[in-house]
Protein backbone atom coordinates (compact mmCIF):
# COMPACT_ATOMS: atom_id res chain seq x y z
CA UNK A 1 0.00 0.00 0.00
CA UNK A 2 1.27 3.28 -0.83
CA UNK A 3 2.24 6.14 2.06
CA UNK A 4 -0.97 7.68 2.53
CA UNK A 5 -0.83 11.86 4.43
CA UNK A 6 -2.49 11.82 7.86
CA UNK A 7 -3.88 14.20 10.35
CA UNK A 8 -4.54 13.50 13.31
CA UNK A 9 -5.65 15.22 16.42
CA UNK A 10 -4.61 14.74 19.93
CA UNK A 11 -6.43 15.96 23.58
CA UNK A 12 -5.74 15.31 27.09
CA UNK A 13 -7.12 16.51 30.14
CA UNK A 14 -5.90 14.15 32.99
CA UNK A 15 -2.07 13.91 33.47
CA UNK A 16 -1.91 16.19 30.26
CA UNK A 17 1.78 16.36 29.98
CA UNK A 18 1.95 12.56 30.53
CA UNK A 19 -0.52 11.07 28.46
CA UNK A 20 -0.13 13.11 25.35
CA UNK A 21 4.09 11.83 25.58
CA UNK A 22 2.70 8.35 25.47
CA UNK A 23 0.50 8.83 22.65
CA UNK A 24 3.19 10.19 20.34
CA UNK A 25 5.20 8.27 21.77
CA UNK A 26 2.90 5.56 20.43
CA UNK A 27 2.46 7.24 17.26
CA UNK A 28 6.24 7.53 16.26
CA UNK A 29 6.09 3.91 16.50
CA UNK A 30 4.17 3.24 12.95
CA UNK A 31 3.72 7.03 11.39
CA UNK A 32 6.99 8.22 8.76
CA UNK A 33 7.62 11.21 8.53
CA UNK A 34 5.91 12.32 11.79
CA UNK A 35 5.40 16.52 12.50
CA UNK A 36 3.70 17.81 15.60
CA UNK A 37 2.23 21.03 15.73
CA UNK A 38 2.20 23.49 18.46
CA UNK A 39 0.30 22.03 21.95
CA UNK A 40 -2.19 24.80 23.17
CA UNK A 41 -4.60 25.01 26.65
CA UNK A 42 -8.25 25.17 26.01
CA UNK A 43 -11.79 25.12 27.95
CA UNK A 44 -13.54 21.86 27.51
CA UNK A 45 -15.87 21.57 24.38
CA UNK A 46 -19.06 19.59 25.10
CA UNK A 47 -18.21 17.73 28.38
CA UNK A 48 -17.55 19.20 31.71
CA UNK A 49 -14.06 18.72 32.74
CA UNK A 50 -10.87 20.80 33.76
CA UNK A 51 -8.66 22.16 30.66
CA UNK A 52 -7.82 20.48 27.92
CA UNK A 53 -4.25 20.34 25.76
CA UNK A 54 -4.18 19.68 22.54
CA UNK A 55 -2.28 18.98 19.36
CA UNK A 56 -2.57 17.78 16.00
CA UNK A 57 0.00 15.28 13.91
CA UNK A 58 0.75 15.03 10.90
CA UNK A 59 2.49 11.79 9.47
CA UNK A 60 2.52 9.29 6.59
CA UNK A 61 0.87 5.95 6.71
CA UNK A 62 0.86 2.37 4.90
CA UNK A 63 -1.91 1.35 7.41
CA UNK A 64 -5.34 1.28 6.23
CA UNK A 65 -7.42 4.08 7.44
CA UNK A 66 -10.18 1.22 9.26
CA UNK A 67 -6.61 -0.23 10.98
CA UNK A 68 -5.00 3.29 11.65
CA UNK A 69 -8.01 3.70 13.66
CA UNK A 70 -8.15 0.45 14.94
CA UNK A 71 -4.68 1.40 16.02
CA UNK A 72 -5.53 4.56 18.08
CA UNK A 73 -8.34 3.14 19.44
CA UNK A 74 -5.76 0.88 21.39
CA UNK A 75 -3.45 3.63 22.41
CA UNK A 76 -6.32 5.45 23.83
CA UNK A 77 -7.36 2.09 25.52
CA UNK A 78 -3.38 2.04 26.85
CA UNK A 79 -3.76 5.33 28.62
CA UNK A 80 -6.95 4.62 30.37
CA UNK A 81 -9.33 6.21 28.06
CA UNK A 82 -11.78 3.18 28.23
CA UNK A 83 -11.33 2.49 31.77
CA UNK A 84 -14.60 2.38 34.12
CA UNK A 85 -13.30 4.07 36.93
CA UNK A 86 -11.70 7.14 34.76
CA UNK A 87 -11.83 10.64 35.45
CA UNK A 88 -11.48 12.81 32.77
CA UNK A 89 -10.18 12.30 29.13
CA UNK A 90 -7.02 10.45 29.69
CA UNK A 91 -5.99 10.30 25.86
CA UNK A 92 -8.50 11.66 22.73
CA UNK A 93 -7.06 10.70 19.32
CA UNK A 94 -9.20 11.36 15.89
CA UNK A 95 -8.46 11.12 12.64
CA UNK A 96 -9.13 14.39 11.06
CA UNK A 97 -7.98 13.57 7.65
CA UNK A 98 -6.72 10.66 5.85
CA UNK A 99 -5.28 11.42 2.34
CA UNK A 100 -8.33 13.07 0.34
CA UNK A 101 -10.68 10.68 1.59
CA UNK A 102 -13.80 12.53 1.90
CA UNK A 103 -17.10 10.97 3.23
CA UNK A 104 -18.60 8.63 5.83
CA UNK A 105 -16.40 5.35 6.40
CA UNK A 106 -17.31 2.33 8.33
CA UNK A 107 -18.84 5.67 11.12
CA UNK A 108 -15.62 7.87 10.38
CA UNK A 109 -16.48 10.64 8.44
CA UNK A 110 -13.39 12.78 6.84
CA UNK A 111 -12.69 15.14 7.03
CA UNK A 112 -13.52 15.39 10.44
CA UNK A 113 -15.95 18.06 11.25
CA UNK A 114 -14.38 19.50 14.32
CA UNK A 115 -11.49 20.77 11.82
CA UNK A 116 -14.08 23.55 11.51
CA UNK A 117 -15.65 24.03 14.77
CA UNK A 118 -12.92 24.07 17.38
CA UNK A 119 -10.12 26.63 17.54
CA UNK A 120 -7.88 23.61 19.10
CA UNK A 121 -7.96 21.74 15.83
CA UNK A 122 -7.89 24.23 13.22
CA UNK A 123 -5.43 26.33 14.87
CA UNK A 124 -2.81 23.65 15.07
CA UNK A 125 -3.59 22.19 11.90
CA UNK A 126 -3.00 25.64 10.05
CA UNK A 127 -0.02 25.91 11.88
CA UNK A 128 1.03 22.24 10.47
CA UNK A 129 -0.05 22.50 7.16
CA UNK A 130 -1.21 25.61 6.21
CA UNK A 131 -1.79 24.66 2.78
CA UNK A 132 -3.54 21.85 3.14
CA UNK A 133 -6.87 22.03 1.40
CA UNK A 134 -9.90 20.65 2.85
CA UNK A 135 -11.73 18.76 0.67
CA UNK A 136 -15.32 19.52 2.37
CA UNK A 137 -14.86 23.82 1.45
CA UNK A 138 -12.11 23.73 -1.01
CA UNK A 139 -9.84 26.48 1.09
CA UNK A 140 -6.22 26.11 2.59
CA UNK A 141 -6.21 25.88 6.74
CA UNK A 142 -4.45 28.96 6.81
CA UNK A 143 -7.47 30.66 5.03
CA UNK A 144 -9.73 28.57 7.17
CA UNK A 145 -7.99 29.30 10.57
CA UNK A 146 -7.97 33.18 9.03
CA UNK A 147 -11.82 33.14 8.19
CA UNK A 148 -12.72 31.24 11.60
CA UNK A 149 -15.19 33.19 13.74
CA UNK A 150 -14.61 30.52 16.61
CA UNK A 151 -15.89 32.38 19.98
CA UNK A 152 -13.37 29.58 22.32
CA UNK A 153 -9.75 30.91 23.77
CA UNK A 154 -6.65 28.72 23.46
CA UNK A 155 -3.05 29.59 24.71
CA UNK A 156 0.04 27.92 23.56
CA UNK A 157 1.59 26.13 26.31
CA UNK A 158 5.49 25.41 26.44
CA UNK A 159 5.94 21.36 25.83
CA UNK A 160 8.57 19.01 25.22
CA UNK A 161 8.27 15.55 22.81
CA UNK A 162 11.62 13.54 23.83
CA UNK A 163 14.27 16.24 23.71
CA UNK A 164 11.52 18.44 20.92
CA UNK A 165 9.99 21.14 22.26
CA UNK A 166 6.92 21.50 20.50
CA UNK A 167 5.54 25.13 21.11
CA UNK A 168 7.89 27.64 19.48
CA UNK A 169 8.43 30.94 22.46
CA UNK A 170 6.27 33.82 20.73
CA UNK A 171 3.36 32.07 19.16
Amino acid sequence: MPLIPVYLGLGSNVERERHLNAGLDALSGFLQQMRCSAVFESQAVGIKSGPFFNLVVAGLTDLPLIELDRRLKFIEADNGRYAPERKGLPLDIDVLMYGDLHGNFDGLVLPRAEILKNAFVLWPLSLIAPTLVHSGVGKDMQTLWHEARIDQVLAPVPFLWGEQQLTPQGL
